[in-house]
C-alpha cells in the first residue's frame, strides 16, 4: 500500500510523503516532503534544497504568486510550482539543508563553509532518492536564488543520478554576491534573517557562525573592535546591533566580519567548481540587477559541458511562490530527462532579450552579436560625447558633489549626465567599464552609478550600474581588458585625501537599444536612493551600505583627465533576431 497521504491542489489530486528522512555519509539525516501523482508509480524527480523550510515552500499549494510590490511577496518561496511539476509526472522532493529546519546537524557559515560541503550532502540526497521505488532513477533539480546555487554545488559533485540542472536567478561568486565592487548589499541579511518581504532561514540551534567557531572570545572581541573602526559600519545600526550581539545573526555576522575577498569566500566558489561540472546545464536570469547577471555569464562561461544561457527582460523580481520558467525548464529535462528529442538542442546557445527594441537576439556565446567598445566622455553642462574633452582643468572646472552621511540627511546628492537624443536606433550588449578621475576629501567613499534609458516623454527604465568602493580601486591587470574591468577585492588601500585618482567601475552586462528620440543617461552618488522608479520593483532590503562620513567629490572631465564611459555597441555580426 503507497505510504502517502493524498491532498487536494486546485481541482487535482497530488500526493504527498511527509517527513522523509534522507540519510547522509556521515549519520546526520536531513528532513523532506516529496510531491506526486496519485497513481503509484515510478517517475523522475526534480530535487530543491535550501535552509529556508520545507513547510514554506508547499505554501505553492495555497498562495496566489505575488509581484512586488505585494505585502505577501515572499522571497523565500522559491522551489518553485508544486503542482505543475506534478502534473508534469515529476516526484517533487523539497529538502531542508543540514543544520535548517528539521533536518538534523550543524550548518556553520553561509553555504555550510566551516562544515560538511552542501554539495557532499546535496549528493547523498540526490542518490538516496534516485534509489527510492517511487523514483525512476532520473533526477533533475529546481529552484531559484539559494536553490539555483544548490543545484551547481551538487552538480559539481558529479552524482550519478542527477542528469542535467536548470538554474533561475542564482548566485554564484559569494564575495561579488554581497560586496557590489567592494560596497556591502543588505539583500544577504534579509534572505537570511527574514526582513522586508523575505521569511528567511528556517533557523534552528544547528546554525553556528565560522567565525565564532573558529576564532576565540578574545580574538572575535577584538575583530569587532576593528570592524566597528570603519565609519561606514559605526553609521548603521542594525550592523552595530548584530557586532555585539551576534547570536542569532550568525550567518549575516560572518559576511559583515569579511569585508574583503579570499579564501573564506573562495574555497567553495561555484564558479571555480563549475569547471567539475559536466552534465546538462541551462542558467536563466533576468535584467535589471546586473550583478547577477555578471555572474551568471562568469559561470556559464567555465561550463565544460553542453549549456545554455537565457538572459531574460527587465523588470528583475519573479513572482513568489516562483512559477516564471517552467515552460523552458520542462522542455530541457524532457530533452535530457525524459529523452524526447524535441529540438531544443538544436537552437542557439544563448539568448538575450534587448531591453528597447523588446527583440531576442541569439548566437554562439556571450555577448551573442559582436561588440566595439566605444568611448562616451563626461563633458561640461553635463554632458555625454563621443569626442573628448579639449580644454585643460583651468577651463573644463571639475563637477562636485558633497554628501552627509544619511543619518544627518535623508536626501541623496546625484550629478548625471546624458547623451543628445539618439537619432537611430543604437544597440549595446555585453559589460563595460567607467573611468572617472575623481578627487575626495576623505580616505574612502562609494561610487556607485546607474545607466538609464531616458525616453522623450521622461519616462525612465533603469539599463545597468556600477558600484566601486575607492578603498577598492586596485585592478587585476591581468584580467582586466579594455571595457572589462576586474578587481581583486583582496585588500582595502585608503585613498589620500586631495588626490585626483583614476577610479574604474565595473559597468554590469546589460543589452538595450536606444531608440530614436531617446538619452543615454548616467546618474553618479556615493549612496542610493531612498525610493525611485526601479527601486520600488525590489524589496526594501535590496540597497547597499552607505558611507557614514561626510564626503566631498570632485569629478574631473578635462583634456588631462578624460572621465568617460566605455560601452559595448554592436557591429554587424552573424546572429540573429527575433520578435516575440
Amino acid at each position: 500500500m503507497a505510504d502517502f497521504q493524498t491532498i487536494q491542489a486546485g481541482l487535482d489530486e497530488i500526493a504527498v510523503r511527509k517527513d522523509l528522512r534522507v540519510p547522509m555519509r556521515d549519520g546526520v539525516t536531513l528532513a523532506a516532503d516529496a510531491y506526486q501523482g496519485v497513481e503509484d508509480k515510478p517517475r523522475p524527480a526534480l530535487v530543491a534544497l535550501s535552509p529556508y523550510g520545507k513547510e514554506l515552500q508547499a505554501l505553492a499549494l495555497t498562495t496566489p504568486p505575488q509581484r512586488r510590490p505585494s505585502p505577501m511577496w515572499d522571497g523565500c518561496i522559491e522551489a518553485g510550482d508544486i503542482a505543475r511539476v506534478v502534473k508534469e509526472d515529476y516526484v517533487h522532493v523539497i529538502g531542508d539543508l543540514r543544520g535548517s529546519g528539521a533536518s538534523e546537524g550543524e550548518h556553520i557559515g553561509n553555504y555550510n563553509a566551516g562544515g560538511v560541503s552542501l554539495g557532499q550532502d546535496a549528493y547523498d540526497f540526490i542518490e538516496w532518492v534516485a534509489a527510492q521505488p517511487w523514483c525512476d532513477g532520473n533526477v533533475g533539480m529546481i529552484g531559484i536564488s539559494y536553490f539555483g546555487s544548490m543545484q551547481v554545488l551538487a552538480a559539481a559533485e558529479r552524482p550519478p543520478s542527477l542528469k542535467a540542472i536548470f538554474v533561475s536567478g542564482g548566485h554564484y561568486d559569494f564575495y561579488e554576491t554581497t560586496y557590489h565592487g567592494g560596497v556591502m548589499w543588505f539583500m544577504p541579511r534579509a534572505a537570511r534573517e527574514g526582513r522586508g518581504g523575505d521569511s528567511g532561514w528556517a533557523f534552528t540551534d544547528g546554525v553556528k557562525s565560522r567565525m565564532l567557531e573558529t576564532y576565540s572570545p578574545e580574538e572575535i572581541k577584538e575583530k569587532v573592535a576593528e570592524r566597528l573602526r570603519d565609519p561606514d559600519v559605526a553609521a548603521w545600526p542594525n550592523l552595530v546591533h548584530v557586532l555585539n550581539y551576534p547570536k542569532n545573526h550568525e550567518a549575516w555576522f560572518d559576511i559583515v566580519m569579511n569585508e574583503v575577498d579570499g579564501e573564506w569566500y573562495e574555497e567553495r566558489n561555484p564558479v571555480n567548481l563549475a569547471r567539475n561540472i559536466d552534465i546538462p546545464v541551462w542558467l536563466q536570469i533576468d535584467q535589471g540587477r546586473g550583478w547577477t547577471m555578471d555572474g551568471t555569464i562568469e559561470l556559464f562561461d567555465a561550463l565544460k559541458g553542453p549549456k545554455k544561457l537565457d538572459i531574460g527582460p527587465y523588470p528583475p523580481m519573479q513572482s513568489r511562490p516562483f512559477i516564471e520558467e517552467h515552460d523552458k525548464m520542462f522542455r530541457w529535462y524532457e530533452y535530457w530527462i525524459k529523452g524526447v528529442d524535441n529540438g531544443i538542442m538544436d537552437e542557439p546557445a544563448v539568448t538575450v532579450h534587448v531591453e528597447g527594441s523588446r527583440e531576442y537576439v541569439t548566437g554562439a556565446q556571450w555577448p551573442p552579436k559582436d561588440v566595439e567598445h566605444r568611448s562616451l566622455y563626461l563633458r561640461p553642462r553635463r554632458g555625454l560625447s563621443f569626442e573628448p574633452e579639449l580644454m585643460g582643468a583651468e577651463y573644463a572646472a571639475p563637477d562636485g558633489f558633497y554628501q552627509a552621511p544619511l543619518t544627518v540627511t535623508d536626501k541623496v546628492e546625484i550629478l548625471n549626465w546624458s547623451t543628445a537624443p539618439f537619432t537611430e536606433p543604437t544597440e549595446m550588449i555585453g559589460q563595460g567599464a567607467a573611468h572617472l578621475f575623481a578627487e575626495i576629501d576623505q580616505p574612502d567613499t562609494n561610487f556607485i552609478m546607474r545607466m538609464w534609458d531616458e525616453a522623450p516623454n521622461g519616462k525612465r527604465q533603469l539599463i545597468t550600474s556600477a558600484y566601486l568602493k575607492a578603498s577598492h580601486r586596485e585592478l587585476d591587470t591581468e584580467r582586466t581588458t579594455e571595457g572589462d574591468p576586474r578587481h581583486p577585492h583582496t585588500r582595502a588601500v585608503p585613498v589620500e585625501p586631495g588626490k585626483i585618482e583614476e577610479y574604474v567601475l565595473r559597468v554590469y552586462p546589460f543589452a538595450a537599444t536606444f531608440l530614436p528620440g531617446h538619452r543615454l543617461v548616467v546618474e553618479l552618488s556615493n549612496a542610493e536612493p531612498l525610493a525611485d522608479e526601479h527601486n520600488a520593483l525590489l524589496p526594501p532590503d535590496a540597497f547597499h551600505l552607505p558611507v557614514g562620513r561626510p564626503v566631498t567629490h570632485k569629478i574631473y572631465r578635462d583634456a588631462a583627465h578624460p572621465s568617460r564611459l566605455v560601452l559595448p555597441f554592436t557591429t554587424r555580426g552573424s546572429a540573429e533576431k527575433e520578435n516575440r
